[in-house]
This record gives structure tokens, sequence and C-alpha cells, in this order.
């Protein structure tokens, strides 16, 4: 017997992001999408950070968060 395929293609890495499906009114949605372009951030981004915002204010936002993921590229580029 040999035992399961110990290369990185062998291992499923878990998932680290949580996936979810969000319908919004598409004039929310336009909105969202504008104000996120002039964050600099994608409209997924700028709920999340809308979303951690008033978790925090409420109270709510767990300890164990962690910090928004950067994203895009690194400041100090030519």
């Amino acid at each position: 017997m040999t035992s399961p395929d110990p290369s990185p293609e062998g291992r499923r890495k878990p998932q680290q992001r949580k996936q979810v499906l969000l319908r919004l009114d598409p004039s929310v949605y336009d909105a969202l999408a504008r104000w996120a372009s002039d964050e600099l951030r994608s409209a997924n981004a700028q709920i999340e950070f809308l979303l951690r915002k008033a978790l925090g204010e409420a109270g709510r936002l767990p300890r164990d968060a962690g910090p928004l993921p950067r994203r895009g590229r690194p400041p100090g580029g030519s």
C-alpha cells in the first residue's frame, strides 16, 4: 500500500476566506462600486471594509478577525 501523495498538488489547503453570495439592488451596487473605485478598492474589498467598520463600531468585531488583507501593488513602486 502507498501513502497519499505528499506533493503540494496532493494536499488541499484549507480555505482561508469565506465566500458568500450577496444580492444587491443594482443602484446600490453601482454606488458602492463608484465609492470603491474612488478609494482604489474592489467592490468586494469595499464591502468587507464597511462590514468590519460597522462590526467594530458595534463592538462585535471578533478579536481574531485580523487585519484587512493588503491587495494591489506594494507602495514605493516606480
